[in-house]
């Protein structure tokens, strides 16, 4: 089948979804996904960030979709047509899907573990309005732990759900999930029963914002100030994929999380033993340091060349180093 996303053609295979069409393509025509997850069943559909404009049905059918689909469960059509950084009505939409996740969402970005690899903080930057129109208190929760190395800050949460799919198809039972309904909906554990099982600890690497942190990890230190690389080990779990990013201060190992792709995803499951025992350099076979977007805060002290660009407006050198970004905003 032949789609069209923002002037750019790809054949695909029938059932695939607008999103992983985008994907395929890659760049910034790849609409946002909060819930969405690759590695997982049946996420999709909730968060409504990856919204986009369906201007031509099919080649059978051309008229465009009367409203904007979710890109993450609209599979594509023959000859279909999409338009998602090209469509005014897709930015205007978005840019109201962040107010809304942002409404309960509270600002503490400066002490939060997931600044620096938020995709929250992402979209507010991308699509974000500079002011709320909220008038209401923000609703709170108290703080939990759900397991002895996890903590659950529900008033960052945004109801993904990833976290919930993660407990029903990695572990062995899942015992949290969401309860109530509407705008008093949160993720909790039932009578406060602790999550223990050998895969917990991927809820803290699914969660697209900080409502899921690792206790190990808290306060320790910013992203930016780590250096991540890539390792592996034979984990005895077999089920586990043994395959790491190692976050370094200095010489010491303060983090390991799975590894994850260029949406965040990550590649494989790992278990808590790798996760929240494994922090020395000996346990690891390490592979070399982890490739890291020069679009991302993490690459800030990962400089490439020790003699960095001058910052002037009329270097030429400079002009062609940010015209890649200069074209990206000039689109949006």
């Amino acid at each position: 089948m032949k789609v069209t996303i923002d002037g750019f053609p790809i054949e695909v295979e029938a059932g695939t979804t607008i999103l992983n069409a985008a994907r395929m393509i890659g760049g910034d025509i790849v609409p946002p996904a909060m819930c969405y997850y690759s590695k997982l069943e049946g996420t999709g559909g909730k968060c409504r960030t990856c919204l986009v404009q369906v201007s031509k049905g099919s080649e059978k059918d051309p008229r465009p979709m009367p409203k904007l689909v979710a890109s993450c469960r609209t599979t594509v059509m023959d000859g279909m047509e999409v338009k998602n950084i090209t469509s005014p009505e897709v930015i205007e939409a978005r840019k109201g899907v962040v107010e809304m996740l942002l409404i309960n969402h509270p600002l503490d970005c400066p002490v939060c573990d997931q600044a620096g690899e938020c995709h929250l903080q992402d979209l507010g930057y991308e699509h974000g309005a500079a002011k709320t129109r909220y008038e209401f208190d923000r609703r709170t929760f108290e703080k939990i732990d759900i397991g002895d190395k996890i903590q659950l800050h529900m008033t960052r949460c945004i109801l993904c759900y990833r976290c919930v799919f993660v407990a029903d198809q990695i572990t062995d039972h899942r015992i949290h999930g969401i309860l109530n309904r509407g705008d008093h909906s949160e993720i909790s554990t039932y009578i406060q029963k602790a999550v223990d099982n050998d895969f917990s600890g991927n809820v803290i690497d699914v969660c697209p914002v900080g409502a899921l942190t690792d206790k190990t990890f808290r306060f320790k230190n910013r992203v930016w100030f780590t250096k991540p690389v890539e390792a592996h080990r034979d984990c005895e779990n077999e089920k586990c994929g043994g395959k790491v990013t190692l976050w370094y201060k200095g010489e010491d190992v303060i983090r390991v999380t799975a590894r994850k792709d260029e949406y965040g995803e990550a590649e494989e499951f790992i278990c808590n033993t790798c996760r929240f025992d494994k922090k020395k350099t000996s346990d690891w076979v390490i592979e070399g340091p982890r490739k890291v977007s020069n679009k991302s805060v993490i690459n800030s002290n990962h400089y490439d060349t020790l003699h960095p660009l001058p910052v002037v407006k009329t270097n030429p050198v400079l002009i062609e180093a940010n015209k890649e970004q200069f074209e990206r905003e000039t689109r949006l």
